[in-house]
């Protein structure tokens, strides 16, 4: 189960280090020589910490936290590994194409992409997303939730749901709370898009199952640390970074 962790962070440089980190009220934030890495905050887990000093500690050792079942080292982990790869270097070096800022941070929305696509299909959320409700009318949805709201199904359901889908959008978070491993298992016979600022922007996904992968790249870290200091939620994507669809 370890496996696809493993594989993560053992592609971070032993030379790195962590610069500054943040932990805030929605977002984690981990600066190093590479870029500044963000994940959400997630609470709960396993209770205590040995984690101290995290500031001038090796990148490498932090992202080992991504594996910590207390969610908040977790958390540290997890904005630690995409400190290491969710960076413009990385995303050219998947697709070949050179990034640039953009008028529209958000214009590499998965769900708006792939809309067309999922039209008369079997599309499973795994997460409730703010876009999630414009999907309504336009396929057989199932969105799946820890804690549901309205016609969500309980998170448990994923076991009974997954294998029958044409699509699965599945959280970044899954990565923090250590449940990506079973889903993708779960998805194998679906198209697989990872979605949100938690996700990695690594090729080792494409390995696993995984056909897209939708995430945040930070290009202003100044502006995205000021966001996540005022609590800002989703629209940390119009402060200082956009959103990156690549696909395998």
């Amino acid at each position: 189960m370890w496996a696809l962790y493993d594989e993560l962070i053992n592609t971070i440089p032993e030379d790195l280090t962590v610069l500054e980190c943040m932990i805030g009220v929605t977002w984690t934030l981990v600066r190093s020589e590479r870029g500044l890495g963000i994940a959400k905050t997630i609470k709960g887990g396993k209770k205590g910490s040995d984690l101290d000093n995290v500031t001038g500690m090796s990148l490498k050792k932090l992202a080992g936290y991504a594996k910590s079942w207390n969610m908040l080292e977790a958390s540290l982990g997890q904005a630690a590994l995409n400190s290491a790869h969710n960076h413009p270097a990385e995303v050219m070096s998947i697709t070949g194409q050179p990034i640039r800022p953009t008028a529209h941070p958000e214009g590499a929305n998965a769900f708006k992409l792939l809309e067309p696509a999922l039209s008369g299909k079997k599309v499973a959320v795994i997460g409730h997303f703010p876009e999630v409700d414009e999907l309504q009318e336009k396929c057989e949805l199932s969105v799946l939730e820890r804690e549901p709201q309205g016609k969500d199904y309980p998170d448990p359901a994923c076991e009974y749901l997954l294998p029958e889908q044409d699509f699965v959008f599945i959280t970044g978070t899954a990565f923090t709370n250590k449940t990506m491993p079973r889903l993708l298992e779960l998805s194998k016979n679906a198209k697989v898009i990872l979605v949100g600022p938690s996700v990695t922007l690594s090729p080792i996904l494409f390995d696993y199952g995984v056909d897209y992968l939708a995430s945040f790249m930070v290009l202003n870290p100044k502006l995205i640390w000021q966001a996540s200091q005022e609590g800002k939620k989703m629209n940390i994507f119009k402060h200082g970074g956009q959103m990156v669809c690549i696909h395998h």
